[in-house]
């Protein structure tokens, strides 16, 4: 708006400085807090996330993974998935509450799988929960009719992801989720028995006097009863028990080290006994995995990947080996040198999963 005073070009010129100048209050008065605070440079939709992790299951393992990973600050995103809306999002806000002490910008979650998209790694805990005294693979036709619904969303949205299967039975349901996104091998990794090998080592370790850190050990196989402890490769700073030992992990052992493998199998089973059900170490474990994924780190654990053709296996199927791990997935297999009897067990544990594979329907 311009008004002219006839007198003189001069007062003309200040009145209409005057009237814009008024009129620029008055936007800056109508204008809200954010805009008043803060000027935007950049234009255009904001960046995509680098290192978004979704979690697929907001029971108790499924909070226990997004916990641990938040405070191992190695997502730029998080998101959870659930069809239980109100606890997904009374899970959500909890966790948002929390962001002044975490390093992650944004936390989201809804039931659409529009939410996960961009995802580096997806953590599967959906499922059935495992019962007292119920063997993991009882679970296995019920958890594969719910992931007939959950895999092909995640890679819909996150075709370039790696999925990380936590949900038992593990080795099945990975396998199962290999057969129904139709990603690489590389890139369905099972959490398998990087937990195992991790009780593994604190029971013997803590027999010992150490930190489980300092005691190596591995569990192979079936994440379960048919897993198999690898006593040929235990050691402690490059001292090997067996050689301390000869007898160790078997019948004759005086010792009776066999025992601990048993506490191993029946640990998850003792737990859920006693309060319900298992989450603090597995919410770790994944936290873990997820570590060396993100981080590129070249980390060997044993997890369940792709096992045709190694070890005198010949059927398709899931088993913890110990695998390289990197931001590509499961780089390579540590051909670990077994006896012909941890390679007879190996077999068999493969043997037990393609029994209940063979009959999975619509996979």
């Amino acid at each position: 708006m311009v008004v002219a005073v006839p007198h003189s070009s001069g007062r003309c010129a200040t009145v209409q400085v005057s009237l814009i100048l008024c009129m620029s209050a008055q936007a800056l008065r109508m204008a809200s807090v954010l805009q008043k605070l803060i000027t935007p440079l950049l234009t255009g939709p904001p960046e995509p996330p680098r290192n978004k992790v979704t979690v697929v299951g907001v029971g108790q393992v499924g909070m226990a993974c997004a916990l641990s990973i938040l405070l191992r600050e190695l997502a730029d995103e998080l998101a959870l998935v659930d069809v239980m809306e109100d606890k997904l999002k009374g899970e959500m806000m909890d966790l948002q509450h929390g962001s002044l002490f975490l390093k992650t910008p944004k936390i989201v979650a809804d039931k659409d799988y529009s939410v996960t998209a961009n995802s580096r790694i997806v953590v599967v805990t959906a499922g059935v929960r495992q019962q007292e005294g119920e063997s993991r693979l009882n679970l296995v036709q019920r958890n594969v009719n719910i992931f007939k619904h959950i895999i092909p969303q995640i890679v819909r949205y996150s075709p370039d992801c790696i999925i990380v299967v936590v949900s038992n039975p593990v080795d099945v349901l990975t396998y199962v989720t290999w057969k129904l996104s139709g990603l690489p091998q590389h890139r369905v990794i099972g959490s398998g028995t990087n937990l195992d090998s991790a009780r593994f080592r604190f029971l013997i370790a803590d027999k010992l006097g150490i930190h489980p850190s300092s005691f190596n050990g591995w569990i192979l196989g079936e994440h379960g009863d048919t897993s198999v402890p690898v006593w040929s490769g235990t050691n402690v700073a490059g001292v090997s028990l067996q050689t301390l030992n000869p007898e160790i992990g078997t019948d004759s052992d005086a010792e009776n080290w066999k025992e601990t493998h048993r506490m191993v199998v029946d640990s998850a089973y003792e737990v859920i006994r006693l309060k319900g059900y298992t989450n603090w170490a597995i919410g770790l474990s994944v936290a873990d995995l997820t570590e060396s994924l993100m981080k590129n780190m070249n980390r060997i654990h044993p997890v369940s990947t792709m096992v045709q053709g190694m070890y005198g296996i010949s059927e398709q199927v899931y088993l913890s080996l110990p695998c390289v791990l990197n931001s590509g997935g499961v780089a390579s297999v540590v051909n670990m040198t077994l006896t012909e009897d941890e390679v007879s067990q190996l077999q068999a544990s493969a043997g037990t999963l393609w029994e209940i594979q063979k009959d999975l329907q619509d996979v």
